[in-house]
């Protein structure tokens, strides 16, 4: 078996391996409402998220093949496959990290700002594809943001229609909104993440002369889809303990409408074929669902430290992309 099949097998590997932990880090905050305010029981929640996030990640491929070109090009990447497996090793052990202190931090900033440090280690400033890698970088950072409005705004317009309802009932019917909404925003997920290991895959193919276009192959699109669902029947319970209740205390009503602010946002994303966070956006549906609520009645602190770990997210999955590099190269 010759070295250059060997990197890609173990790049296969990993990157499944990245999908599967992004099944039970990432995916946690898509059914973290609706366990929360107990309209799903756990394990009803996990079974649902799985089964959708399989289904939406065979769905779309248009965001894998923005990662596939657009952050570096494949077509030009010399020793292509230490770079990919090391900003694949450096994306798994922040997942894993903030996993284990239960910290939504992004799997989405953590692989892209891998793969920018690997190539930046292996061909200097003049490796990044930058009119992409831009592109990216401004998805990333205007998705919270826009989360965060169209979730106040959602849930301002709530609070005006329901304003004359009881209150106890019209939760009570939320709550069986909710079952649908939780479905929508996992399906969601899965047209979005589930492709961040396509796109790497199919990177991996083209470095190293498997295949010569950015299409993704269907054994490929199935394993990442498999992966990502078997994922998310492990669960994450650390990370929907943070999400679903130290951000705001959340009822069926503000659940619904942070639900349909991850879906929409995320939604939108995957039709334009660029990644976003998804714990970025959706952990922002709920802060301003929860500021359109009651300003005072969401855990700032908890915000704060989430979002500490988002901007050093990029960084520091660079640096220990750069190191793993260097550290791959002395025996590939």
């Amino acid at each position: 078996m010759d070295l250059i099949l060997i990197l890609t097998v173990l790049i296969v590997i990993f990157a499944l391996s990245f999908d599967f932990i992004n099944g039970f880090h990432d995916t946690a905050n898509s059914i973290a409402t609706s366990v929360s305010t107990k309209a799903l029981k756990p394990r009803q929640a996990i079974l649902l998220a799985a089964i959708m996030n399989f289904v939406g990640a065979m769905t779309f491929t248009g965001v894998a093949k923005t990662i596939s070109k657009d952050i570096v090009d494949p077509f030009t990447l010399s020793n292509g496959s230490v770079v990919i497996l090391a900003a694949l090793i450096a994306a798994i052990f922040w997942n894993l990290l903030t996993w284990y202190y239960g910290i939504p931090s992004s799997s989405s900033h953590a692989l892209i700002g891998s793969i920018a440090g690997a190539a930046l280690a292996a061909e200097g400033v003049n490796a990044l594809n930058y009119s992409g890698f831009i592109k990216i970088l401004e998805a990333l950072l205007l998705s919270p943001v826009l989360a965060f409005v169209v979730g106040y705004i959602i849930y301002s317009i709530f609070k005006v229609v329901f304003k004359n309802f009881n209150l106890t009932k019209t939760n009570r019917n939320f709550r069986y909104l909710q079952v649908a909404t939780a479905a929508l925003q996992s399906f969601s997920h899965g047209t979005n993440d589930a492709q961040k290991a396509m796109g790497i895959i199919t990177m991996a193919l083209i470095a190293n002369g498997y295949q010569s276009g950015d299409e993704v192959q269907t054994w490929v699109q199935i394993s990442c889809a498999t992966a990502m669902g078997l994922g998310t029947s492990v669960g994450g319970w650390k990370i929907i303990k943070t999400v679903g209740g130290k951000i705001m205390k959340i009822r069926p009503i503000n659940g619904v409408a942070a639900d349909l602010t991850g879906a929409a946002v995320i939604f939108g994303a995957s039709y334009i074929h660029v990644p976003v966070s998804t714990t970025h956006v959706i952990s922002s549906g709920i802060l301003g669902v929860g500021a359109s609520h009651r300003i005072k009645g969401v855990k700032w602190d908890t915000a704060q430290r989430m979002l500490v770990t988002w901007v050093i997210t990029l960084p520091i999955t660079a640096l220990i992309a750069g190191i793993s590099y260097f550290i791959l190269n002395l025996f590939f």
